[in-house]
C-alpha cells in the first residue's frame, strides 16, 4: 500500500496525518488524491468506512490559502453529523495550516452560525437546507470557491435534497474543480454530474462487507404497527445479558428507550443530539451494567467498544450492508457468539437478500415466537436464577423464615410464589410509537416526503461511517462524539 510519504502532500498536513497515527493510505485514498492534486473533477464511487473523508479534504486543503479569510470550499453532506465530521476531519488535517472549516446545520441557532461566518473560515461542511437559508440570507457567499464536494450523493438524494444542491452549485463559479461521493450510482446522481462537473474521473473502490461467523444472524417479517411488541416477546425469549437496539432516527430512539422503560426493561439512549457528559453518562451505565439495554442510532454507536455484548437488535433495518455490518460486529467478540436480530416489514424482505449477499452472510428467516413461548422463557429464566442462588448457597439468612412459611403453606405455592417475584414480566402498559415509512436502497421520495424539511436535518445518518480505531495504520472514515 502506498504511504502518506508518497502521494505529494505538503509537510504541514503530512505531519498532521502523522499526529492523527496513520502511515498508509486507503485504496480510495492512494486513487483520488494524487488526481485530485492535478485539479480534475473525481466522482468517488465507494462505501462509507473507506476513508473518502480525508481523500477529499487533503486536495481542499492544498487548495486552500489560509490567508484569505472568505469561503474558498465547501463541502455538502446529507446530515448534520456528517457535516460536523467532516468539519472536525477537515480542521485536525489542518492543525499546522492556519485553516478553519465551519459546519453549518439545521438545528443550531443561526444567529450563531452568522456570528461564525464573519470571522471569515475557509471551508464550509454543511446539510443542503441550512446552506440553503445562509445563501438566501446572503450570509453565506460562494461565489469564491474553487473547489465543491458533495459527500454521501445518494444519500442525499434518497433524503430528497437534490433540488437544494442545484441551487447551491448555481451559486458557485463555473470554474472550480467539484468531487462527488456516492456508493451508488443511480440515474438521477449521473445526471447531476454531468450537469454540474467537467470530465470527471472516475475512482471506484469495492468496499469489503464481511460478517463475522460467530454471530449468528436471524430475521423476522413484522408489520411496522407490530415491531415493538414483538421486540419485547424476543427480549423475554432471548433474555441478552447486554443488547443494543438500533433505530433509523433520534425520535425513534428516544420513544424507544422510553417505551422499554414504561414496560419495565432497563434501556437508555444513545443519539447524536446527546453532548460528551451526556453520551458518557449512558454508556458508563452500560457498561456497568446499570441498564442492559442501550438504544442507538448508527452515527451515535460508532466506536461502542463494550464486551459481553450478547445481543444485536436492528428494530429498523440498516440502510446498506455497510451499516449492516458495523451494527452486528458490536456482538460476538473476542471468539464469543452473538446473535443478530433483524426487523424487516413486507415492504422490506428484498432488502435482507441484498444485504445478505453483499455481506457474504446467511440470514434465516425465523417465526415470531407466541406469547406462551415467552411467558415459558419467562419462567425459565427464574428457575436458572433460583438454582444459581441455591448453588451459590446466597440464602443463608432466609432460612428461618422459609421454614416458619413451611408450617403454614404448601411448598409448591411458595416456589411458585418465589419464581414469580423473580420473574421478569414486563408490565403491560400500553405504547405507541410514531410510524416510520420503509426504506430501502434507491427508493424515490414521494413529493409528500420530499416537502418534509424541518425534519431532514434532525436525523441521524443510517450507519454513514466506518469504525474510527486509532490502532489502524489506514487512513478510515473516523468520527468523535457523534
Amino acid at each position: 500500500m502506498t504511504t502518506f510519504q508518497e502521494l505529494g502532500i505538503s509537510e504541514p498536513i503530512k505531519r498532521a496525518i502523522t499526529d492523527m497515527g496513520f502511515e498508509q493510505a486507503s485504496p480510495i485514498q492512494e486513487k483520488a488524491i494524487p488526481i485530485a492534486l492535478t485539479g480534475k473533477d473525481i466522482i468517488g464511487q465507494a462505501q462509507t468506512g473507506t476513508g473518502k473523508t480525508a481523500a477529499f479534504a487533503i486536495p481542499i486543503l492544498e487548495k486552500v490559502d489560509p490567508n484569505k479569510k472568505y469561503v474558498q470550499a465547501i463541502a455538502i453532506a446529507p446530515t448534520r453529523e456528517l457535516a460536523i465530521q467532516v468539519s472536525e476531519e477537515i480542521n485536525r488535517l489542518a492543525k499546522y495550516m492556519g485553516v478553519t472549516a465551519l459546519p453549518i446545520y439545521g438545528g443550531q441557532s443561526i444567529d450563531r452560525q452568522i456570528k461564525a461566518l464573519k470571522k471569515g473560515p475557509q471551508v464550509i461542511t454543511g446539510t443542503p437546507g441550512r446552506l440553503l437559508d445562509h445563501i438566501k440570507r446572503k450570509t453565506l457567499k460562494l461565489d469564491r470557491i474553487s473547489m465543491a464536494v458533495l459527500d454521501e450523493a445518494d444519500e442525499m438524494l434518497d433524503m430528497g435534497f437534490l433540488e437544494d444542491i442545484e441551487q447551491i452549485l448555481k451559486e458557485t463559479p463555473e470554474e472550480k474543480q467539484t468531487m462527488l461521493f456516492s456508493a451508488t450510482m443511480p440515474k438521477p446522481i449521473q445526471n447531476l454530474a454531468e450537469r454540474f462537473m467537467n470530465h470527471p474521473e472516475l475512482v471506484k473502490i469495492q468496499a469489503k462487507a464481511v460478517t463475522s461467523p460467530t454471530v449468528k444472524q436471524i430475521y423476522y417479517e413484522v408489520h411496522e404497527r407490530d415491531k415493538f411488541e414483538v421486540l419485547c416477546r424476543l427480549l423475554d425469549v432471548d433474555n441478552p445479558e447486554l443488547a443494543v437496539i438500533f433505530g433509523r432516527t433520534k425520535r425513534r430512539v428516544d420513544e424507544l428507550s422510553d417505551a422499554l422503560n414504561k414496560r419495565g426493561y432497563l434501556a437508555d439512549g444513545l443519539h447524536g443530539d446527546l453532548n460528551q457528559r451526556q453520551r458518557d453518562v449512558v454508556m458508563n451505565k452500560f457498561r456497568e451494567g446499570n441498564i442492559d439495554i442501550l438504544v442507538a442510532t448508527d452515527v451515535a454507536a460508532r466506536g461502542i467498544d463494550v464486551s459481553g455484548v450478547t445481543h444485536v437488535y436492528n428494530f429498523d433495518i440498516p440502510q446498506d450492508p455497510e451499516s449492516y455490518v458495523h451494527r452486528i460486529g458490536r456482538t460476538g467478540r473476542a471468539g464469543k457468539t452473538g446473535l443478530a436480530i433483524t426487523f424487516a416489514t413486507p415492504r422490506e424482505t428484498g432488502q435482507i437478500r441484498s444485504i445478505e449477499k453483499a455481506s457474504k452472510g446467511s440470514i434465516q428467516r425465523k417465526s415470531i415466537p407466541t406469547i406462551a413461548e415467552a411467558r415459558e422463557s419467562i419462567q425459565q429464566a427464574a428457575v436458572e436464577k433460583m438454582i444459581q442462588l441455591v448453588e451459590e448457597e446466597q440464602y443463608a439468612q432466609f432460612k428461618r423464615a422459609a421454614s416458619e412459611l413451611l408450617d403454614q403453606y404448601d411448598s409448591i405455592a411458595l416456589v411458585s410464589v418465589a419464581l414469580k417475584m423473580l420473574s421478569k414480566e414486563p408490565k403491560d402498559v400500553p405504547v405507541q410509537l410514531t410510524s416510520e415509512a420503509p426504506r430501502y436502497a434507491g427508493r424515490p421520495k414521494s413529493k409528500h416526503e420530499k416537502s418534509k424539511r424541518s425534519y431532514k436535518g434532525n436525523r441521524d445518518s443510517g450507519g454513514k461511517g466506518g469504525n474510527g480505531n486509532r490502532k489502524k495504520t489506514t487512513m478510515t472514515s473516523r468520527k468523535k462524539n457523534a
